[in-house]
Order: structure tokens, then sequence, then C-alpha cells
């Protein structure tokens, strides 16, 4: 007689995984229509950028490179909901956004143990909640693993790959000689809060003794916002999944022995004096393990060539990191940053199994090699990926067909046009206009008012792509003819490199803080996005409806009008502290 009860779900679409990509993945499904599972292994959503871990989102660098869609998505209402920057806070950012979602279930405390296979593909997952004490068996078309670990590829005997290539193999200059098991190591951060008396430290009698001549390339500067103690960094000359309980406990040693140099060696005693410990992570944050191999294996020549693949979904930007696997204990630099163009494409061909046909991947196990997945693997980027896999996902199951397919049977383009209308960014791209605000005469009081209809939905090199007026301006569509259309799409301008602030005060309005300073002031939204505006409907009779939206403080927004209409105008009243308004996009949507 069994102990413990099953549960059995039968969904279209499970993901294994609840960090940033597992998230974007499930709720762009879920959004197209999906039956979505979301299997989470924590008790929060968010993976290395959640309370637990508390890493920042990064992506690409350069100017209007930052990455829209989901992740944008969150990312302002974390401003808008969380103006102090509050971890806990974030993490009910997340959760809020799943479980809103009418087609996500979402399972926390949920750990995948076992799956079976039928005719190859992949039939069901069982996995048991500690918290419950139940298991829950999960039946799907399609899978997507986003568990950074990889947790399906042993269960399906999907391909994947561990370490480092050899520099021959794929003709990678900065690999090294031979293949090696070596990987990134992973880190257990420390977040310090600032007093305004002193603190004490007594360190653990198990704490590591660091000196500053283990510190020859890292002075730690809790003075510095940017400083987040990513360098406390192990494992990745042992194995990564296999090993971690293990460097935990070796990285708590690392992370308390850095404390105790900082509160109590005599070098840093008085300048440090009024800081204490506010948290430290007992759950490392990991950089690198198994990554899938797909139908295309993406390289450092990929990423230096700009990746310019005709089936690209996802961009990224950030530099080649590639950490020393030796991390802390090295005496050479923690990392190189080996140059990479922001933005480069990463194709769709790295999203799915080359033997499993009904698993797809996102996040940092994507089909790359090492020195690529030292760029691909930051969170925003993940995050985009997530959102392709899932967009894929929803495709595939309403054709019938399997991931592979969409790209062999030409459903990229589609995919590549969801994923541009739901405001993720494509470059070497132009999003195509519907039919409806490709026709109809535009009027507008605005600057630059064509640029609406540009398919492009931010600055790019010296082209704005936006139209821009004075509070109160509008831009209108009229229509030779009466048309049924489905929504109204605005791009807004949530100023994608964040400097409308002073430098000073744009180091204390990052999306997340890191150590807690007396200085410390409350942030506040992007000052460009439109707060508040008008979108007034003609319809076929002549009468006018007109939505107002107050407090408006999302990037891309939609609004539904199942209506047969004439003309649309929409008029920007107030933006969140800019004197001019913004706009990227205005587009009529059909049915």
């Amino acid at each position: 007689m069994a102990i413990f009860e099953t549960i059995t779900h039968q969904v279209d679409f499970c993901v294994v995984g609840g960090g940033l990509s597992g998230l974007c993945a499930a709720l762009a499904a879920a959004r197209h229509g999906r039956r979505v599972a979301l299997v989470q292994d924590r008790p929060m959503l968010g993976g290395n950028a959640s309370s637990e871990i508390r890493m920042w989102v990064c992506g690409a660098r350069g100017d209007n490179m930052r990455e829209t869609g989901i992740i944008e998505e969150l990312e302002l209402e974390n401003y808008w909901r969380n103006p102090y920057k509050n971890y806990p806070i974030w993490d009910s950012v997340m959760l809020e956004a799943a479980k809103k979602e009418k087609n996500l279930q979402l399972f926390l405390n949920c750990s995948c143990m076992d799956g079976e296979m039928e005719e190859g593909k992949l039939k069901r997952i069982t996995c048991w909640q500690l918290t419950t004490q139940q298991y829950h068996v999960f039946e799907a078309k399609l899978f997507a693993d986003c568990s950074g670990d990889s947790i399906l590829a042993p269960i399906t005997g999907a391909q994947y790959r561990m370490g480092r290539e050899s520099r021959g193999e794929f003709g990678e200059d900065i690999a090294p000689a031979e293949a090696d098991a070596h990987t990134m190591g992973m880190s257990c951060m420390i977040q310090a809060r600032e007093y305004p008396e002193e603190r004490v430290f007594i360190p653990p009698t198990w704490a590591r003794k660091i000196t500053r001549e283990d510190l020859p390339h890292r002075q730690p500067d809790l003075h510095n916002d940017g400083e987040n103690f990513w360098y406390l960094e192990l494992g990745g000359m042992q194995d990564t999944i296999r090993d971690t309980e293990e460097l935990r406990d070796e990285l708590l040693r690392l992370a308390y022995g850095l404390w105790d140099y900082l509160k109590n060696d005599p070098e840093n005693r008085e300048r440090n004096r009024n800081f204490d410990i506010d948290w430290i992570g007992i759950l490392p944050g990991k950089r690198e393990s198994r990554r899938y191999v797909g139908d295309y294996v993406m390289t450092q020549n990929d990423v230096r060539a700009e990746g310019r693949f005709e089936d690209l979904i996802a961009y990224g930007g950030w530099t080649m990191d590639d950490h020393h696997p030796c991390g802390f204990d090295t005496p050479e630099p923690p990392t190189i940053h080996h140059p990479a163009p922001s933005p480069y494409g990463i194709p769709y061909r790295c999203l799915y199994s080359k033997n499993v046909p009904n698993l797809l991947f996102a996040g940092r196990n994507i089909s790359v090699t090492h020195t690529a997945m030292s760029s691909t693997r930051v969170m925003a980027t993940c995050a985009l990926l997530g959102q392709a896999a899932g967009t894929a996902a929803a495709i595939a199951l309403r054709e019938g067909i399997t991931p592979r397919e969409v790209y062999t049977l030409g459903f990229v383009p589609e995919l590549q046009q969801t994923l541009m209308e739901d405001d993720c960014y494509l470059p070497f791209r132009k999003r195509a206009l519907t039919t409806l605000t490709a026709g109809a005469e535009l009027v507008s009081d605005m600057e630059n008012a064509e640029a609406l209809r540009s398919g492009v939905d931010r600055a790019v090199g010296e082209a704005k792509n936006a139209a821009w007026g004075k509070k109160g301006c509008f831009a209108e569509y009229r229509l030779a003819a009466p048309a049924e259309t489905s929504a109204v799409r605005l791009v807004f301008d949530s100023d994608l490199n964040r400097e409308t602030l002073p430098e000073w005060e744009y180091q204390l309005n990052r999306p997340m803080r890191h150590n807690i300073r007396l200085c410390h002031v409350k942030s506040h939204m992007p000052q460009t996005v439109v707060r508040d505006f008008d979108v007034t409907f003609t319809l076929a009779d002549g009468s006018t409806v007109t939505e107002q939206i107050r407090g408006n403080h999302q990037r891309l927004v939609r609004i539904p009008c199942a209506k047969t209409i004439r003309a649309v105008r929409v008029t920007l009243l107030e933006t969140w502290g800019v004197a001019e308004c913004h706009l990227f996009a205005f587009d009529l949507m059909e049915k």
C-alpha cells in the first residue's frame, strides 16, 4: 500500500525550474493559451535573482540594449511596488506574475525525481513536494528544462555536455588547449547593512582565515554600492552538482571568514565599524553545470560574428566572462572579460534537444560551448531564452508538431513576429505591421510621428524610432472603412539606459540593491514611462468611447477593443517625471 498520496496532472506544457528562464517560459506559453505547469524545487521563484541568492539581473551591455518583454515587465513592476528594493517584495512580484495567469499552475517546493519515456519521448515526470509530502506526476505533450542543472537530461537520456571543450574542437581561441571537466564555480554572497552605531562581529570557530594576501585582485569595499561579493566562488574544480553540499559548507567558511577580515582586520576595522551582516546566502548561486546538446551548438565564434542567424529568437550582449575554475583560490584574476559584441543573436536551434523530440530548454543550460555560455548565462539573457522557448512551445502545441518542426516546417518567422509583438527585441529584424496599422492615415501633433510604424520599438544607433511631444500630445489612426480590431498595442519609453538620473542617484536606483547603506534613498519608476493617457475609439456609427488609463507603469500596454472602429486616438497626458512624452509604437491589432 502506498504511504504517500500521488496526484496526477495533465497539462500541455510542463516547465521544470522556476528561475527567470522557467518563469518566463511558463508565462509566455500560458499567455498564448496553453495549459502550463511550472514546477520549482524551491519555496520561491527567481533562482539566482531570488531572495535566497540575491544576484542582480544582468544582461546585454551598451546603449539601449536592456532586455524587454516579460523580464522588463517584471522589473518595472518591481520599480513600482518595491521602491526600497526589499528582496522578499521582489519575490512577491515574481510570485504574483505566476499566480495571476489563469492557464498556469505553480508547484513550489516540488523536486523532479524521475520520469518515463514512451517511444523516445518524455511522457511524464514524478516530483516530490516536501511541504505536503505528496508525489505529483505531470503528464505533458511538451516539457522544458529550465532547472539550470538540467535534471531532465539524465532522466531522458538527452545528450549534454559538462566542462570545457578543447580549443581545437570548435576553433575557439579562448578555450583551454585540452578539454576538461572544469566549470565556473558557485557563490554564497553577503548582504551588509550600515548602522548609525558600531557593530561588532565574533566569527565562528570554523570560519576561514582571510588576509590581504588572499585578495590580490579584489579589495572588498562596503561603501561601494556595486560590491556584491560575487568572487566568493568555489567549485569549478569539482562537480558542481554532486559536490554542492560540501561546496556550500566551504563557501560559508569563506563568507564568514571574509566578513571577519572586513570587521576585525586592523586595516579595515575603523572603516567598517558600523556595518553588520544583514544576510548571508545559504543556497549557492550556480554559474555552470550540464549544458544540453541541441540541433546547433553555439560557439565563441558565433558570438564574435554577432550571431546573425536566420532563426535568432533572443540576443546576448554580456562579455564572455569566463571565471577561473579555482575561483577564490586562484592567484590569477578571478575572471577574464573576453570581448563580445552587444547585441549578438542566439538561434532557436539551441533551445531544443537533439535526441528527445519533445524537450525544450532555456537558461544557462542551452546548447552552447563553455566559452559561449560564459556570456549567454546571465539572467536577463536567460529570461529572453525562456520567453522564446515558451512561445515556441505554444506554436508547436497549436500545430501538433515537435519543437524541431517549428524550425523545419517554417514557423520561425511566426515565432519571431510573436516575440517582437510581445516586446522582445530581436536585433537585425523589424516587426511586421498589421494591415490596419500600415493602411491607416496617421494624424498627430507629435515629432517624428511616422516612427510609430517603424517596426523597431527602441532606439538603435542614431535612429530614435520614437515619436515625442509635450504633455497632451496625440496620435490618431483613421481607417478608410470601418474594421474590426482586437486591441491597441502601445510601447512606451521605459528608459532602457536608466540614465535620466544623476550618476550617483542612478547607482542608488538600481533594480535591486545589495549592501544597505544609511545614504540609501527611495528609488522610483523610470521617469520616461507615460503614466496617464487616454485611448479614444471612434465607432462605426460615429460615436466615441474613451478608455482612461491612469497610473500606468508598464512599457508594453495592450488596450482590448472587440469593436468595429473608424479611428483610434491616443492622447498622452503625464509621465513619471520627464517633460516630454515618448512613444515607440502604436498598433491596431487584428482579430
